[in-house]
């Protein structure tokens, strides 16, 4: 049964008049349907769901981008060089499908990446001499090479999963041993005095975890905290962004670490909050001022729901004074209201999305729509995906099964644009960079979510979600119209309305 939808908007101060409406939807294995033309009208058919008023105002969406990890080049490199430039366009280009404008790097190797590397892995080479992303020349500079060919003005920022080695107490990548690492299991007990207390089960990223994450806080910090170490690592910092500026590749940002409270068997850190003050206040802070002045200064990747921890940290004014955002991700989801209602001034990223299991079905799609909505919605400015392009399975070198946005079947050569795609397609394709960000709801009881921006050239865009099992009718209020509609079961929505 094809469903119908009416919309109704009506300028107070003028006559009812109609008004033209676009609308896509996209239900499992049938994406990206053009409906026909809608109309508005000028009657609620039922009590809105959200009401976003002629004069509202919102935070302003900044950039939509995705990461650039060694296992994505690996499957790159399978496809055709026609294949590539398809993907890159659809992924990069300001005329292709998801049009992101910026880019995720990982400092060293991530849990992405094919095995171990640092840029620096000289025992006691304080003076940086041996520092070289020769290895990141193989893999993840020609990977954004191939993006910038489609979109030359793209910006990154970087982040690192794991310090060199050897500037860590336990002298190893990973914060504690399994199978899947060599790391001495005897070490295991420095995470929180007990090795008994460390739980791998935790760390697996299965979607929402109860309770508080991480269920106990590293009782030390797994980075040396010694001024040597600590120099040397800001000035790290300083000679990656450099030697990628030398390459073409411009970082305007940084974060010190990535998801300092998942304590890992691949690469990682943990971080205490004394620890984490002390390395960016007194050591990354000035050092980028002196050597990289315009490289901005982020807080996080805060992937923990433990918002008096985080508050503990940004107690400390100094370092608010020299930091300019603050990047959440996974369960730091659930403070980031809080926090931003505490902090208005600085600027709120997710810093990555959820990389599911592997199945890269219509249910992990579902997911990954409802949480940009909610971290957009909840104030977020950017949004990062996680991995892009990745083989069946996307098994990573550590035991994790993820998603990702385009799904290669290395039998075939072949690839698959999955559901996570035309979720984030649902909002990047018609959200530009500059849209104002007025108004989101989530019902829980019933499974919808919406979404509603404001683009730069006055045209509005509500995207919705229908995450149950029946349709579900819904009405938006928008600068004194109305949209009703009913939305199909199991589908992604975005309506745009004529300027």
């Amino acid at each position: 049964m094809r469903l119908s939808a009416v919309f109704s908007l009506i300028f107070l101060s003028v006559p009812a008049m109609a008004q033209n409406v676009s609308w896509v939807t996209s239900s499992d294995g049938d994406f990206w349907k053009k409906e026909k033309s809608l109309k508005l009208t000028s009657k609620a058919a039922h009590t809105p769901v959200l009401t976003v008023a002629p004069d509202a105002s919102g935070h302003h969406l900044k950039h939509w981008g995705t990461t650039f990890n060694e296992l994505d080049w690996d499957a790159f490199a399978v496809l055709s060089r026609d294949e590539q430039d398809q993907l890159m366009f659809n992924l990069f280009s300001p005329d292709g499908d998801l049009r992101f404008t910026r880019g995720r790097i990982g400092m060293n190797c991530n849990d992405y990446g094919r095995s171990w590397f640092s840029c620096d892995e000289v025992a006691g080479d304080f003076e940086l001499r041996h520092f070289n992303i020769d290895r990141d020349k193989t893999s993840i500079i020609p990977l954004i090479r191939a993006a910038q060919k489609y979109n030359p003005g793209l910006t990154f920022w970087t982040s690192p999963w794991s310090p060199p080695s050897w500037m860590k107490i336990n002298g190893d990548y990973p914060v504690v041993s399994s199978r899947y690492n060599n790391a001495d299991p005897r070490k295991d007990y420095l995470l929180f005095g007990s090795v008994q207390d460390i739980d791998e089960d935790e760390m697996k990223f299965l979607g929402e975890r109860a309770g508080k994450f991480p269920r106990r806080l590293a009782t030390q910090d797994y980075f040396i905290q010694d001024p040597r170490y600590l120099q040397a690592y800001a000035d790290y910092f300083c000679k990656f962004v450099d030697a990628y500026g030398e390459q073409g590749v411009p970082i305007d940002m940084v974060i010190y670490q990535n998801e300092p409270y998942s304590y890992t068997p691949y690469p990682g850190c943990a971080w205490t909050a004394e620890g984490t003050v002390r390395f960016n206040r007194d050591y990354l802070a000035p050092t980028l001022k002196k050597k990289n002045p315009g490289v901005k200064l982020y807080l996080g990747t805060f992937n923990t729901n433990r918002q008096d921890h985080v508050e503990r940290i940004l107690s400390d004014s100094l370092l608010r004074d020299n930091i300019e955002g603050i990047a959440f991700q996974w369960e730091g989801r659930e403070i980031l209201p809080a926090i931003r209602a505490q902090y208005p001034e600085y600027s709120y990223i997710c810093s990555e999305s959820e990389c599911g299991n592997g199945n890269m079905d219509w249910k992990a799609g579902e997911h990954t729509f409802f949480l940009i909505g909610d971290n957009i919605g909840k104030g977020c400015d950017e949004w990062y995906n996680w991995n892009f392009l990745l083989p069946k399975r996307g098994r990573s070198q550590w035991g994790w099964e993820q998603n990702a946005l385009v799904e290669l079947d290395p039998q075939t050569r072949t690839v698959r644009y999955t559901p996570e795609y035309y979720a984030v397609k649902h909002f990047t394709n018609l959200i530009g960079q500059g849209a104002e960000i007025l108004g989101y709801d989530y019902n829980g009881e019933n499974r919808t979510s919406v979404l509603v921006a404001k683009n730069p050239d006055g045209k509005y865009v509500a995207v919705a979600g229908n995450f149950s099992d029946t349709p579900r009718p819904v009405t938006v209020e928008i600068a004194g119209k109305y949209l009703n509609v009913t939305l199909p079961s199991h589908s992604f929505n975005t309506f745009t309305t004529a300027r």
